[in-house]
């Protein structure tokens, strides 16, 4: 507890604050005093209303953002890349931009200082304490989205960037208008939080619980909670073996609802190009009896190298 509590001085009251650390605290503080409010806003078609926009837009980051923006898994006509990144702002998961700069800069310095949301920096941190901190995301205001350079030349991502609290918020007034406190209290507070908390734990909880299958020198971690909570995500050591493979869920049992999606739009022949690990990428990466060894080895030398002093 010792340790949680300095921790948290020093990410809170041990640094510098900007507009936009400030901003995000606002809006993830008041996510969740709205969400406290669901078992007094409780009526089953705002529930379902909550569950239908979990998915719509919970899947839209996973296969907008993170497989095909950030990784270029497959590729889709413009109008449904389109669709399904605006569908993706409105989980106040920030823009196309910066979650796909900050996720590239996660596989650039995976676990180590320069990792946006490195698990060497604590549980808290990797969690939830990177997101208040612009600084440790970008290191200066003129490095900031320096590895987006191809997402910049289009209009309509640019546009997203400078507009995308607006969406989200006005998606919250549609919400109200169509069904008053409880939809604004489910569909809005409650999905948002629950699906922010999904997305959080393949920062946290899979660099730090969960099955190692595949050699990826790193903390990476399978985890099936977070597999289901967040469509898919929580295959994450498979996802760093096979960072450009559209499918997380490499095993049948491995539930990947994003995939299935994607699976979907191939059949009907919207979603091409689409990526998969082969069999020779595979066994270069399976973890055999000897070189799980290296992997505690390569473990152990990650959070050693990633003490702060």
């Amino acid at each position: 507890m010792g340790d949680w509590v300095t921790q948290w001085r020093v990410e809170f009251l041990g640094r510098e604050w900007n507009f936009v650390d400030i901003g995000s605290v606002v809006v993830v503080l008041g996510l969740h005093c709205l969400t406290l409010l669901s078992p007094f806003h409780f009526n089953w078609p705002a529930f379902w209303a909550a569950v239908a926009l979990y998915f719509v837009t919970g899947v839209s980051v996973n296969l907008s953002y993170h497989r095909q923006l950030s990784h270029r898994s497959f590729k889709l006509p413009k109008w449904l890349e389109y669709l399904f990144a605006y569908c993706a702002v409105l989980s106040f998961q920030r823009s196309p931009l910066e979650w796909v700069s900050i996720h590239r800069s996660h596989h650039q310095f995976t676990d180590t200082l320069k990792d946006p949301h490195s698990p060497v920096r604590g549980f808290w941190y990797s969690h939830m304490g990177w997101i208040f901190d612009y600084h440790s995301r970008f290191g200066s205001y003129e490095a900031r989205l320096k590895n987006v350079g191809d997402l910049k030349r289009e209009p309509f991502y640019i546009f997203l960037h400078y507009t995308y609290p607006l969406h989200a918020i006005g998606l919250g007034v549609v919400l109200y208008a169509v069904g008053g406190l409880p939809f604004l209290v489910w569909g809005l507070g409650v999905r948002s939080v629950v699906f922010l908390h999904a997305t959080f734990g393949i920062n946290s909880i899979c660099h730090t619980w969960g099955q190692v299958v595949w050699d990826t020198g790193d903390l990476s971690r399978n985890n099936w909670l977070i597999g289901l909570m967040a469509h898919g995500e929580g295959w994450h050591n498979n996802h760093h073996a096979f960072e450009q493979s559209a499918r997380h869920g490499l095993e049948w049992w491995q539930v990947d609802v994003t995939w299935y999606v994607i699976r979907f739009l191939e059949a009907i022949g919207l979603a091409t190009d689409v990526k998969l690990p082969t069999e020779t990428q595979m066994k270069r990466r399976a973890l055999t009896v000897n070189n799980k060894i290296s992997e505690e080895k390569a473990e152990a030398k990650v959070i050693n190298n990633g003490k702060l002093e």
